[in-house]
């Protein structure tokens, strides 16, 4: 291994030179403009973490505890600032630990380069029993990513780790997956860097582009639905230009909010789609699967046309309804649907939609106290700080009620719903994002799974705040099994004593039971900088379900539509 002073990895400088492969890995890294790695070092990554170490003033590479928060902390780290997140683990239980975070990378269509480790080359697949041994580590890896590569020779490896950058920066953005084995780290070879691999958003077809905006601007009632690969994309200034020179609402799904601040005056949450869709005679469905969680499309009326923006085609099809289907990279193509849009006046459509907002924020309102708790979040907050979400039941909340006020600025676990993702996650968003607070909101349960991590907030002094909301149970399988059957079992917790866990991490630490002391808290942390844990003390609320989800039958009929019946299409 050099000594790091005979080697240093150098951006721009292409000639072969004799490296490792460690060395080799570490050097495309740091062309690829990679300055953060989050993973845990072990016996087969040896050799790519002592370059790390001699580069440490070019990629930081941030140790976690377990497997599991390296790969979630990727993925908040890609989601919220538009970088790739990459994670690195040791093989076999290492991978397989890290294994959650990948899979809701995938579903999210976040960024993310997942790196894992190998058995000795000339033993992979003969079962000899070598540590961390598992069968087919590739083909798990393989199941989880749009694109994976292993490393054959030290030669390929500034390939294998070029490849997977051209693979995050074009076609759909998913994960992506290399293997490295220690053999191939620690030899050594004349090796050559590669040139930075570049963005290449997909362009789409220009003729299906012009028929949409044909479409869009013949359209009587025009509304746009904007999911997460709007987001993903960075097309909030397009999707914004297009819908004010149609006058169309604009519907963002738990993904693609963010994409409009919720202050603009055509911005929608879900639960207003309810209210505008039945009207329109034409939707641009923009970046998202467009079905619900029952795999039913989002919405279907006869008459209705359909434009079909996306990357991925197999989002575009059955159980839909037939439409004009554009594949395409989403910023692209609405650039160019608003660039081939005919001049034309149209009337205003704000007042409409306030009325909209106003029907969604009285069925919003009414549910409480995740209303109130809502408020003394977004209170403490500036517009761009960060807000990670769980599986508890002011995460669901947060879906549809809490204001998002900037891109990337809300963090969600798809429709993986991956309990537990939501701390790991939000430490990925700090560390991404110095200068801007992250909040991470917990469930007791959930904050269970990532608990040890307050050891890396502690040691990384994260700008973050971090609350957990405590009802000594399962909240949501109680109320499934309540429902169900009449009965709860096996949904009680036993919790720590959540001051002195803070404590003994040298973590600052509060304990509240109402909105008003929970914003009072939040704000001084915020003033102060640095971590804080703040335990809110609850009990079983009301469900927010029936608002979320339009399959779920509401506890009571909802308020008649503000537009009034749809008219005939």
């Amino acid at each position: 291994m050099s000594d790091g002073a005979a080697w240093s990895p150098v951006v721009g400088e292409y000639s072969p030179k004799e490296m490792t492969g460690g060395e080799a890995f570490v050097a495309q890294l740091i062309e690829e403009g990679v300055v953060d790695v989050f993973g845990i070092p072990g016996v087969q990554l040896d050799w790519a973490v002592e370059p790390l170490r001699v580069a440490a003033n070019r990629i930081n590479f941030v140790v976690t505890r377990h497997e599991q928060a390296a790969s979630y902390m990727a993925d908040g780290y890609a989601r919220t600032t538009g970088r790739e997140g990459v994670c690195m683990v040791v093989p076999g239980p290492g991978m397989l630990n890290a294994l959650a975070g990948l899979s809701t990378a995938y579903a999210c269509s976040s960024r993310v380069l997942f790196v894992a480790g190998q058995i000795p080359s000339p033993t992979i697949g003969k079962g000899f029993g070598m540590l961390h041994e598992i069968p087919d580590q590739s083909g798990i890896l393989k199941s989880l990513t749009k694109w994976h590569g292993i490393a054959r020779r030290v030669e390929d490896v500034p390939a294998i780790v070029h490849q997977a950058f051209v693979e995050l920066r074009s076609g759909h953005p998913r994960p992506v997956a290399i293997e490295l084995p220690p053999d191939i780290l620690q030899g050594r070879a004349e090796v050559a860097i590669l040139p930075r691999a570049e963005a290449a958003p997909l362009a789409p077809p220009q003729d299906a582009v012009t028929e949409a905006a044909k479409l869009l601007a013949e359209a009587r009632f025009p509304v746009i639905y904007a999911g997460g690969g709007a987001a993903a994309a960075g097309a909030g200034d397009a999707v914004k230009a297009l819908a004010e020179a149609l006058q169309a609402p604009v519907v963002m799904t738990e993904g693609g909010r963010g994409t409009l601040s919720d202050a603009h005056p055509l911005a929608l949450v879900s639960l207003g789609g309810r209210a505008v869709l039945p009207h329109a005679d034409v939707v641009l469905v923009a970046g998202s699967r467009f079905v619900d969680a029952v795999a039913k499309p989002t919405h279907s009326a006869e008459g209705t046309r359909f434009i079909y923006l996306n990357v991925a085609a197999d989002h575009m099809a059955a159980p839909r309804q037939p439409g004009l289907a554009i594949q395409g990279d989403v910023h692209l193509g609405v650039e160019g649907i608003l660039a081939a849009l005919p001049a034309r006046d149209r009337p205003s459509r704000a007042e409409q939609v306030a009325s909209v907002k106003q029907w969604c924020d009285g069925q919003i309102s009414a549910i409480q106290p995740q209303h109130g708790f809502m408020r003394a979040l977004r209170a403490s907050m500036a517009d761009d700080d960060i807000l990670v979400s769980e599986l508890t039941q002011l995460g669901y909340y947060s879906n549809i009620a809490f204001p998002i006020l900037a891109p990337r600025s809300f963090v969600t676990p798809g429709y993986q719903g991956s309990l537990g993702y939501g701390f790991n996650t939000a430490l990925g968003a700090a560390h991404g994002n110095r200068g801007r607070r992250t909040v991470s909101i917990s469930g007791d349960g959930g904050f269970g799974w990532g608990i040890q991590e307050l050891s890396t907030v502690a040691r990384d002094q994260l700008d973050i705040s971090i609350v957990v909301f405590v009802d000594g149970k399962f909240g949501n399988v109680q109320r499934i099994q309540k429902r169900t059957f009449g009965v709860e079992f096996a949904t009680d917790l036993v919790n720590p004593d959540y001051a002195t866990l803070a404590a003994a991490y040298g973590i600052p630490s509060a304990e509240v039971d109402t909105p008003e002391a929970l914003e009072e808290r939040l704000v001084a942390a915020k003033a102060k900088g640095g971590p804080m844990l703040i335990a809110v003390r609850v009990g079983e609320m009301p469900s927010p379900w029936a608002l979320i989800h339009p399959f779920v039958p509401p506890a009571s009929p909802p308020p008649p539509n503000p537009l009034g019946e749809p008219a005939a299409i």
